[in-house]
């Protein structure tokens, strides 16, 4: 809130509004959660899911695995169940959910177990919990199941109790979203009880599962580890609805403490006896610094800073607030974080003018319990009194101002003050001493309200020339005028110091807004990052370097491109120890404090994202509001880049599977294109070395004739993976020359041999075509791929055509047949390497059209495939026709 605590707070505001609007237009996702198997997650995910039917909600069961369970099986009984995708990998055979299906259905809600799977290697996603995240993206609910130590910041703990090592994670940021967790709890007696009747496992692999990982022990720890996280997120939750609601907490349902923050050495002892508090209580506790004012002496901002890096190790929250009641303030911060007890430090030295902040807070907490704790009466702070420090925080030449303007005042009064009585000049003078706050702060005030006093009382007032006051109401005027000038003076100060406070905040608001905006319309990590250094440069007014981790995050000693500045050797040693320790280190830190910027991790919820570092461009450290604005931006740019990650690491699994799938056609189709034709070489050679076949010179001849045969093949077909090499690294090379195209079309049929005889063959060219400019070799071997294409998909007997026709300045030259055509689905993707038909045949490895494009394309030609309208393929050649040569005047028309 503000500092007057009648407005919200517009962070809050900020995140309940993001929130909000996220939750509308994706869907809701129900974790069952438990501490191992066998505990009924999936038992009660299905009868959930049958009530849901009844209410009339559309139910489709994704994955469900019952691992034989009767009673689970009945459950599945009237629920429709969506196929699931049968992958065969390397001769293995796996079944995984139909994300696709799932989506083409669109149900209500959608049941998928075992959120932490690893999916097939060929699936679009990695992990099925990716495949969660894009049905909910898409208005589907997901009811899933969820294990303990199947959270990634639980599984080394897990490790270490159960000795396994969890391979199979979710990120906790998938827990942490989800809408609803409902846990399911066994009693580990039970649980065992269960395991031993054959309820959980076979009984063979219950008998191994008791000795290892079912241990009474290890059950016990694991369903405390569930417990405590569940009820650390109904508690997160708790205090997000007191904030949205703005109830007045505490609601003590456990315990959670408070402690003050100031820059005094006092709250170094504070913070370790808090934490020790904490520790005992196993609660959760926060920081809190009420700003009095948005500046601060340099030699405070030190130790400040200091105490907040040691709460914050500690493993405090921080948070700030302004007002000049810091008792007040305490007391709101607790309500408003549902804190139980409030811990504050007891000052030795009160001031008789100083309000006791103990007393304060004991009068305003009431149901918050309040610990006082004593220290070190050499460490704690000087008290600081409603002005204490605020004369310090001016600079000199204000005092000047101050007492310059009051001595021009005084100056230009004189004359008039037999005129317009010296009571006026009095009101002149508080006029002033009311206008300066705006621009001075409490110490030229006071000093201006007690000059312009001195200056009335000795210059103006009877007796002039002396401090005496004749008159009993001129020494109540003066003094009147005393008090209003510096109550005047200090509340407007105050006023301006709120309002700075509050801009502050707003600003803050305003920043994260921004940055979030940009960063959520990036569409990849240079987006990201240029955003974010944008961001840091204008709010911070400080440059900013950035390491990102690779895939496997590791870390990458080379600056992102997108950086503000690129350091040198020494300072990557330093983000690559923030990126391994995940800790601040750097200048203004007790970490390799030599650097030339202090470095920050990029903490993501699976690993380390990366480092960033910030140089101010003043070249001092950051301020406490500048600090938390930058931990707000690095948290924001932290799931931005976990997002684009997540999309890397799709992309990458989608290329992985689309180039298995291509080695396997690819290996398939060379396999048999090669096989075959030394097979029959291989067959017919070793026919020709029996001496019974010399005396038959028939099958003599057949053997050689089939020889030749699969020895053109062959040729053709590594001929083709030649080609197909040349033109994707861009080494064709066309050796032009004017040529008839007859001559081109009649070598191209020629080449295709006895295939023609199968078909009615049709030659049509225009006498108008002209002569063309191009490379014999290229164009017939481009137009003989395009009739071997349609000899090999067309029936025997049906007419295959070339024709010929001069448009424009373009010769269109068609390859026409009448057979099926291209299939509908192999149309878009005619052009592809190694994309074969349906409904094709025999032989060829799915090379002709590409090779044939590849060497139309490099005489600036255009290729086009579509169906006839009357049934049939159609291959249309476009060549650009130039000016034919003077001795080609007389070629003749016609072959």
């Amino acid at each position: 809130m503000d500092v007057d605590g009648t407005r919200p707070d517009p962070d809050s505001l900020l995140r309940s509004m993001k929130r909000a609007e996220v939750r509308e237009k994706r869907g809701h996702l129900k974790i069952f959660f438990g501490m191992c198997a066998g505990v009924g997650k999936t038992y009660e995910m299905l009868r959930t899911a049958r009530e849901a039917l009844i209410r009339g909600t559309d139910v489709v069961v994704g994955y469900v695995e019952t691992h034989g369970r009767t009673e689970t099986e009945a459950l599945l009984q009237g629920l429709e169940t969506v196929p699931r995708r049968v992958v065969v990998y390397r001769g293995v055979t796996m079944e995984e959910m139909d994300l696709d299906a799932i989506l083409a259905r669109k149900p209500s809600l959608v049941l998928v177990d075992e959120l932490a799977h690893t999916n097939a290697p060929e699936s679009r996603h990695t992990k099925r919990y990716l495949d969660v995240l894009e049905l909910l993206d898409n208005g589907i609910d997901v009811c899933t199941t969820l294990n303990v130590q199947h959270i990634e910041s639980r599984a080394d703990a897990v490790a270490q109790i159960a000795g396994i090592v969890v391979r199979e994670t979710v990120p906790d940021s998938i827990f942490e979203r989800a809408d609803e967790v409902e846990v399911i709890d066994l009693p580990p007696d039970e649980l065992l009880t269960r395991l031993t009747e054959g309820k959980v496992y076979s009984a063979e692999r219950s008998e191994r599962a008791q000795r290892h990982f079912f241990r009474r022990g290890n059950l016990t720890a694991l369903r405390q580890m569930a417990l405590r996280l569940a009820a650390e997120r109904v508690d997160a939750q708790m205090r997000e609805f007191l904030a949205a609601e703005r109830i007045g907490g505490p609601w003590k349902t456990g315990q959670r403490l408070l402690v003050g923050i100031t820059p005094g050495r006092d709250s170094v002892q504070l913070a370790r006896w808090t934490k020790r508090l904490a520790t005992m209580l196993r609660a959760s506790w926060i920081a809190v610094f009420v700003e009095r004012s948005p500046s601060m002496p340099p030699d405070q901002r030190e130790q400040f800073a200091r105490n907040i890096e040691l709460a914050r190790e500690l493993g405090a929250e921080i948070i700030t607030t302004a007002d000049q009641d810091v008792a007040a303030a305490l007391v709101r911060v607790a309500r408003e974080q549902n804190a139980t007890t409030i811990i504050v430090g007891r000052s030795p030295r009160l001031a008789f003018w100083r309000k006791n902040i103990v007393a304060g807070i004991m009068a305003q907490s009431r149901d918050v319990d309040v610990y006082v704790v004593g220290g070190d009466p050499a460490a704690h702070s000087r008290p600081l009194s409603p002005l204490a420090g605020l004369t310090r925080r001016s600079p000199v030449h204000h005092y000047g101002i101050a007492a310059a303007i009051v001595a021009l005042l005084a100056t230009a009064c004189y004359p008039l003050a037999p005129h317009i009585g010296y009571q006026t000049v009095a009101l002149v003078f508080l006029l002033a001493v009311t206008i300066l706050p705006l621009r001075l702060g409490v110490g030229p005030v006071i000093l201006a309200s007690t000059l312009s006093a001195l200056f009335w009382d000795y210059f103006f007032i009877p007796p002039r020339f002396t401090f005496a006051i004749a008159l009993p109401q001129d020494m109540l005027m003066i003094a009147a005028y005393f008090t209003i000038a510096v109550v005047t003076g200090v509340l407007t100060v105050r006023v301006r110091t709120r309002e700075r406070s509050v801009h502050a905040r707003e600003h803050r608001a305003s920043a994260l807004y921004s940055l979030t905006h940009d960063l959520s319309s990036a569409l990849d990590q240079n987006n990201v990052v240029h955003a974010a250094a944008g961001h840091i440069r204008k709010y911070l007014d400080a440059d900013a370097t950035f390491f990102l981790s690779d895939l496997d995050g590791d870390f990458v000693p080379v600056p992102h491109q997108g950086s503000a500045f690129f350091p040198d050797t020494k300072e990557v040693a330093v983000a690559s120890w923030v990126h391994w320790n995940e800790k601040r280190a750097g200048k203004f830190t007790d970490t390799l404090s030599s650097a030339d910027a202090t470095y920050y991790p990029l903490s993501g919820p699976r690993y380390t994202l990366g480092a960033v570092g910030i140089r101010t461009v003043s070249g001092e450290r950051l301020t406490l509001d500048q600090e938390i604005l930058l931990e707000n931006f690095l948290r924001q740019i932290a799931t931005a880049l976990d997002r684009e990650f997540l999309n890397e690491m799709a992309k990458k699994s989608i290329a992985l599977a689309e180039s298995e799938r291509l080695y396997t056609t690819l290996f398939n189709s060379i396999s048999h294109e090669i096989r075959t034709p030394i097979t029959a070489l291989l067959g017919s050679a070793e026919a020709l070395s029996d001496d019974t076949i010399s005396g038959n010179p028939g099958l003599r001849r057949e053997l050689v004739t089939e020889i030749l045969h699969a020895s053109e093949r062959l040729d053709r077909t590594v001929q083709n993976l030649l080609a197909v090499t040349r033109l994707e690294a861009g080494r064709v090379g066309v050796d032009a020359d004017w040529l008839d195209l007859r001559d081109v079309v009649n070598a191209a049929a020629s080449e295709l041999g006895d295939s023609l005889h199968e078909h009615p063959f049709v030659i049509d060219i225009a006498p108008a075509v002209p002569l063309i400019k191009a490379d014999f070799t290229l164009l017939q071997v481009a137009l003989s791929n395009l009739l071997r294409n349609a000899m090999q998909h067309t029936p025997a007997g049906t007419r295959v055509s070339v024709s010929a026709r001069i448009s424009g300045d373009q010769i269109v030259v068609t390859v026409e047949d009448e057979g099926p055509g291209f299939d509908s689905s192999v149309l878009a993707r005619a052009f592809e390497k190694f994309v074969r038909g349906a409904n094709s045949g025999t032989g060829g490895i799915g090379l002709g059209l590409t090779i044939a494009r590849g060497f139309i394309e490099a005489h600036h030609g255009s290729l086009q495939v579509d169906n006839r309208p009357d049934g049939g393929a159609r291959c249309v050649v476009r060549l650009p026709a130039g000016p034919a040569p003077r001795q080609a005047e007389g070629a003749p028309d016609e072959q």
